[in-house]
């Protein structure tokens, strides 16, 4: 033996001294034969199962780490026994030692056969018993610590990846904050507008997942206004030709400040400033989608985006009554909005004016 296996057996011994195992033998003179030699060797976590029927319940009782089973019993035999255990489908089940009176080479093939990792026939010799159960022993655990490892690295990875799709939220956050100071608005309108997007796509028959990243994605859809002038973005009059094509650039910036990243989150972040200025007839920009080919975001947030926008107060226009503004949503179906989504935007009014309520917009005092 080697000073690594010698190294590795002595960091063992205690571990494997305080392994569970579980005897099962219908004779008690039988159990208290092992319970001795075992105690002896200086296993003391012991489970003894005179009666079969009682062996699955003792097992759940706490980790086992190898079990010795007769095979010729009362009420349940052992291969019964090993029946029950297969039947668990345990990554971690216990391996089994089969101590029987039965000699012949069909018991032993088909307790192999069964489950059983090794076979012993009585009278046993005790230093072979010892030998097989140290041995066996030093496998399970070594399979119980690979398994904990495996869990271990998964719960691991599990956290990074919420700890990465987390730090991906805290930046989309951040930038649809950002766009929010650019175009001196309050907050308010990004909160409502995102919650009736993701009130949409609910009712559109998205899942969970999905709503939420809506939830997340779409106050993104004006990041690209960063990029606008100062000028032209907070004048408080009617826009000039040149300064309303350099306006409409937005959308493309916005698309390219959230390109770059395969996230799902992005991905949608960046579909909504592309094209939630795309309208169903095609007059829309940047690119001039028409009906279907605009994506489902865009579709969703173009009405989300409109209808908040007209009810909110700007430096440079009041706030439009509620009806006024659904009048507009409702003429503008078929050419600026999908007509099917609008008419399941007008089901939802009594819950889109809920969340109107829920962030209302601070009306600044006058002077």
């Amino acid at each position: 033996m080697n000073s690594h296996d010698l190294s590795h057996n002595t960091h063992q011994e205690p571990e494997r001294k305080a392994a569970r195992i579980m005897v099962v033998d219908d004779e008690r003179a039988n159990l208290i034969l092992m319970d001795r030699l075992l105690r002896t060797e200086g296993y003391s976590n012991l489970a003894l199962v005179q009666d079969p029927r009682e062996v699955i319940a003792t097992y759940h009782q706490a980790p086992t780490d190898l079990i010795l089973l007769d095979i010729k019993m009362p009420h349940m035999n052992g291969f019964e026994v090993m029946e029950q255990f297969a039947a668990l489908n345990d990554p971690l089940v216990p391996p089994i030692l089969v101590l029987t009176a039965q000699h012949s080479r069909d018991y032993m093939l088909r307790a192999l056969s069964n489950g059983a990792r090794d076979f012993i026939g009585k009278p046993f010799d005790r230093a072979e018993v010892l030998a097989r159960v140290r041995n066996m022993l030093d496998v399970q655990l070594a399979h119980r610590m690979t398994h904990d490892q495996k869990d271990m690295l998964a719960q691991l990875v599990h956290e990074r990846t919420d700890e990465i799709r987390r730090t991906r939220l805290q930046v989309v956050q951040r930038l649809g904050r950002a766009s929010e100071y650019r175009d001196n608005e309050t907050g308010c309108h990004i909160l409502r507008m995102s919650h009736i997007s993701a009130l949409l796509a609910q009712h559109v028959g998205w899942d969970r997942d999905q709503c939420e990243r809506m939830l997340h994605a779409s106050p993104m859809h004006d990041v690209g206004k960063i990029g606008i002038p100062d000028q032209i973005l907070l004048k408080p009059g009617k826009l000039t030709p040149d300064e309303w094509e350099i306006m409409k650039t937005h959308a493309t910036i916005g698309a390219d400040i959230l390109s770059g990243d395969d996230s799902d989150l992005l991905l949608m972040a960046r579909e909504i400033a592309l094209t939630h200025h795309e309208k169903w007839d095609g007059s829309g920009y940047p690119n001039g989608l028409a009906g279907h080919d605009i994506p489902m975001t865009g579709r969703i947030c173009a009405l989300a985006d409109v209808f908040d926008a007209l009810t909110s107060w700007r430096p440079y226009k009041k706030a439009w009554a509620v009806d006024d503004a659904l009048d507009f949503i409702r003429n503008g179906a078929g050419q600026h909005f999908d007509p099917d989504l609008t008419e399941l935007f007008f089901s939802l009014v009594p819950d889109i004016l809920a969340i109107r309520e829920r962030f209302p917009e601070p009306i600044p005092e006058a002077d």
